[in-house]
């Protein structure tokens, strides 16, 4: 059985992106991603991409994509190559799914999160408040099998990728060290397609980090718990493994994370003055230190500053 393999044309040396959703502009903790994925590209001398995420079509806000593309420019925030959408490539996404049912690796699942919930509950096992329920295997058949073309193209079911026995998953990451995930015993099978015809995140950003040749992905920590999934989806379709490096999250007063569902207030960029204001705010939660802070300082002089200040690990 064959495996898809990354596009033989990919340009060699370090890319980076950064990948938001079209959910809403860009607040305090997307822009310390934005900022420490574009620093980190600098500093290394590589590319930076901007990818909107807008799979999600019904979380999706219209005109939001222009908005975050905005923002970013007004905080000299510039991407080397054209923008992309997730939604123009559903062709890829397709075509990943179509490799995982030959390989043997899918089966579909009707389960609902609240029969999935009361499943674990029947076994003693509790889910707590933000934790992800472990798949409990409820639709996973006796034996795993390839399914046909017009099987597959059931939009009725969700479509889960069947793992491994005690498939752990081991990674170095470059701020945070060793990393391990037993994705058997901690996650279960997940789902790669939804019961509403939706590819999920963690296809996709794989075969989208694939198809740009991707090499380091530096994001937010909220991210960190999708890493193994990501990795074991790269392995089994035989995609290089980028390197990753997870950054210290924005926290609200209440302890959580900043998120646009927790109407976390936009970022200011209307002017140079409050652009810069706003960076000055992402750096010094990345720790950036000996950062110019006089008030006729450019932004372009600013993010010089702050390359240079940037620590890389490789």
């Amino acid at each position: 059985m064959s495996k898809l393999k990354n596009p033989p044309s990919q340009p060699v040396g370090y890319r980076g992106r950064f990948a938001p959703s079209p959910t809403g502009p860009l607040h305090a903790g997307s822009l310390v991603a934005a900022l420490g994925s574009w620093l980190d590209a600098r500093k290394n001398g590589g590319r930076w991409l901007l990818r909107i995420e807008d799979l999600d079509t019904p979380r999706c806000i219209p005109g939001a994509d222009q908005q975050i593309q905005a923002q970013l420019l007004a905080c000299g925030l510039n991407w080397d190559e054209e923008s992309s959408w997730q939604s123009e490539r559903q062709d890829g996404y397709q075509k990943a799914l179509e490799a995982l049912n030959t390989l043997q690796l899918l089966y579909p699942c009707s389960c609902s999160r609240q029969t999935i919930a009361q499943t674990l509950a029947q076994r003693g096992i509790q889910t707590g408040r933000n934790q992800e329920m472990i798949y409990p295997g409820t639709c996973r058949p006796a034996q795993l099998k390839s399914y046909s073309s017009n099987e597959l193209e059931n939009t009725q079911l969700a479509w889960r990728l069947a793992l491994p026995p005690n498939c752990e998953i081991t990674f170095e990451d470059l701020a945070l060290g060793s990393q391990k995930q037993n994705l058997t015993q901690e996650v279960g099978d997940f789902v790669l397609r939804r019961n509403d015809g939706l590819f999920t995140y963690q296809l996709a950003v794989v075969v989208d980090d694939a198809l740009q040749g991707i090499t380091h992905i530096v994001r937010g920590a909220d991210l960190l718990s999708n890493t193994a999934r990501q990795m074991h989806i790269q392995n089994v379709l035989g995609f290089k493994t980028p390197s990753y490096r997870h950054l210290p999250l924005v926290l609200d007063e209440h302890g959580e994370k900043l998120s646009k569902q927790t109407l976390a207030t936009q970022i200011q960029t209307q002017t140079a003055k409050e652009a810069l204001a706003e960076l000055r705010k992402a750096g010094k939660h990345l720790g950036l230190k000996d950062l110019p802070d006089g008030e006729n300082i450019t932004i372009s002089e600013w993010l010089l500053a702050a390359t240079q200040a940037w620590e890389v690990d490789y």
